[in-house]
């Protein structure tokens, strides 16, 4: 049940995007000639006035035909001035960032939800996980309840901070032991536990750890405390997406990546998960499909509107050959993206996988 949920999960953001474009492109007036899910040669379609909808066989996208996007195309005398080239460019700006700009909505209002429901996401001060091999290891266990570090109480975070100023002595290298022992107090089965232990440096982390996690609990929050949460994760995220893509010819950069294998067998084991991580992972997935979308190269919308804005500044249509050769370039990049993301994605596979349950 879950690969069906994964697999309608995606259909309804690609679905989504498009209903995006075409009832923008409606609304200001230009001629839909096609309204498709996914590519290829049509699987089922039917007519509705001018426009022709239906499920195509590749499910690799959708897409929504409107007359003019290519200025030499033959087009009935009548429908000329409705085409896409005809129109003022903020009419076709609206109708290329209206994709997007679902796909952005969804992300928003799916997290917003998820916090108004659930609330913040805050850490305890109970211990949730020791790893292995670490200098907690020898020393707590999960459900432990951290009472202070060296005479330090307060918050998980002022806990964490005093690990952290136990160093190496000279060089910090990953692996390295502090020069001194942290005291750490506990609250076990009741009962005030003391131990010492050292903190490792972490060359990952940039800092020194004894190797556990705060078990997270939740504090609720009102509607403009959610929205403001949402604003800030999914600035993040984006942020993060447009990092690795900018940095992609950096082999730790490029691990990164995955594609739409990935991205499926992500949804389909948080389906097989929970609901709550299965939607969390489609805002993800809806938000990342909005900023590479927005991505200045042909054919993705960012270039439509990248066009449309220098047609705006030199004050005359841009040759469709000119766009033509710098789509070129944007294909080649799209299709460098999409093998390293399906290479990742094998990758994981093969390997541990994504080991989300």
């Amino acid at each position: 049940m879950s690969y069906v949920l994964a697999f309608l999960g995606f259909a309804a953001l690609i679905l989504l995007h498009e209903a995006g474009h075409f009832t923008a492109a409606k609304a200001t007036g230009m001629r839909v000639e096609r309204f498709s899910l996914f590519f290829g040669p049509m699987l089922w379609s039917i007519k509705r006035g001018e426009t022709e909808y239906g499920i195509a066989a590749i499910p690799l996208g959708g897409y929504v035909k409107i007359t003019g996007m290519n200025p030499n195309e033959d087009i009935p005398p009548e429908a000329v001035p409705r085409a896409y080239y005809n129109q003022p460019v903020w009419k076709r700006i609206v109708v290329i960032l209206a994709g997007p700009g679902v796909n952005l909505a969804i992300a928003f209002v799916i997290v917003w939800a998820l916090f108004l429901s659930q609330g913040e996401a805050v850490a305890t001060k109970h211990v949730a996980r020791v790893s292995t091999g670490t200098p907690a290891a020898a020393v707590l266990r999960p459900g432990d309840q951290l009472v202070s570090v060296d005479g330090v109480s307060g918050s998980p975070d002022a806990i964490r901070a005093q690990i952290r100023t136990h160093r190496c002595a000279g060089e910090q290298v990953d692996g390295c032991e502090a020069a001194t022992a942290a005291r750490i107090v506990v609250k076990r089965d009741g009962q005030l536990v003391s131990f010492d232990a050292r903190p490792r440096y972490s060359a990952q982390d940039r800092a020194p750890e004894l190797g556990f996690s705060f078990a997270a609990g939740s504090r609720s929050v009102g509607p403009v405390t959610a929205a403001a949460l949402t604003v800030s994760g999914l600035w993040n995220v984006t942020k993060q997406t447009v990092s690795v893509v900018a940095r992609i010819f950096e082999p730790n950069q490029r691990k990164q990546l995955n594609g739409v294998v990935g991205g499926y067998t992500v949804t389909q084991e948080s389906f097989a998960t929970s609901t709550t991580l299965a939607l969390r992972v489609l805002a993800l997935i809806s938000l990342s499909l909005a900023v590479i979308n927005l991505f200045p190269f042909l054919p993705l919308d960012g270039g439509h509107v990248f066009w449309a804005v220098a047609e705006k500044l030199r004050g005359k249509r841009i040759p469709f050959e000119v766009m033509e050769r710098a789509g070129v370039v944007g294909f080649a990049l799209i299709l460098m993206l999409f093998v390293i993301g399906l290479s990742n994605d094998i990758s994981t596979l093969t390997g541990k996988g994504f080991n989300l349950r």
